[in-house]
């Protein structure tokens, strides 16, 4: 069982780097006392194989047992846990700044002490620690991006790399732009097929309204920009940490212009290797 152990300086991006590796299938627990580690281990062993990869954040807020942590690891390798520290470091400027923002007290804070004294009272204590750990990654200049492409670079293992899960949606405006969406894209500005008798009942996924909207240069030339547009964008989303997109395309009521290019521009997606899922809000309105 793989038995990882997040530690480090308080507010360095512990927590940050728990959501993480959660990403990456570990089994993440915060704050867990180090009197705990090696029950939590036994029952995880127990599950036989429920849990091959484990991630603990456990820090200075364990004033009492934290001073155990180097008897505790050694504990857990006798139990045949691979285990290794994540030590999460930051500069004293950076957590003092931190900290102000967040306006919480330091963990070692007391009556009279600075934000700065007690990183610095933080940093001693945590010295041994430090110099054991297998892998210290210092956040003080990392967005959320950065700090997640180095997590990935450390524990996705190979062939696995951070991606962006997108989801193309189709609308009507008539029933409202979708509240989850991050890019909204309008297109009522083609030739409407609900004014065409024969096809008015059908939607942008049978083939004749396709045609009839893709038969005009306007439509094609329209998603040709947003296919080079969504491939520029996609790289720099991911840059900055983000999971999730919500590209949302609407035409009056969602059944016919907006549809046939939400469809075409999800299989071109799919096609180019980015996960991505096609929802038709309004078809059936």
């Amino acid at each position: 069982m793989q038995f990882l152990i997040i530690t480090g300086l308080s507010g360095a991006g512990k927590t940050r780097a728990a959501d993480v590796l959660e990403d990456l299938d570990y089994y993440c627990v915060d704050n867990l006392p180090v009197a705990l580690m090696t029950r939590f281990a036994e029952l995880c062993l127990d599950t036989r194989g429920r849990y091959e990869k484990v991630a603990l954040v456990t820090d200075i807020r364990d004033r009492e047992g934290f001073g155990e942590l180097p008897n505790t690891i050694e504990e857990l390798r006798k139990m045949d846990c691979d285990v290794q520290i994540l030590y999460m470091d930051a500069d004293l400027p950076t957590l003092v700044r931190r900290y102000k923002e967040s306006r919480r007290p330091h963990p070692l804070a007391e009556k009279g002490m600075s934000t700065e004294d007690a990183v610095r009272r933080e940093e001693e204590l945590l010295a041994p620690i430090k110099r054991s750990a297998d892998f210290v990654v210092n956040s003080s200049t990392m967005t959320l991006g950065v700090l997640q492409n180095r997590l990935y670079a450390l524990f996705a293992g190979e062939g696995k790399k951070r991606g962006l899960d997108v989801t193309v949606m189709s609308f009507g405006f008539k029933h409202g732009i979708p509240l989850d969406a991050d890019l909204v894209f309008d297109a009522r500005f083609l030739p409407n097929p609900f004014y065409v008798d024969d096809l008015r009942p059908l939607s942008g996924l049978d083939r004749p309204v396709a045609e009839f909207v893709f038969g005009y240069p306007q439509t094609r030339l329209f998603l040709e920009k947003l296919e080079e547009m969504i491939a520029f964008l996609l790289p720099y989303y991911i840059e900055e940490g983000k999971l999730t997109l919500t590209i949302a395309i609407g035409c009056t009521g969602g059944r016919h212009r907006s549809v046939a290019l939400a469809s075409a521009l999800h299989h071109h997606l799919v096609a180019n290797n980015v996960s991505s899922v096609n929802i038709n809000r309004d078809i059936d309105k």
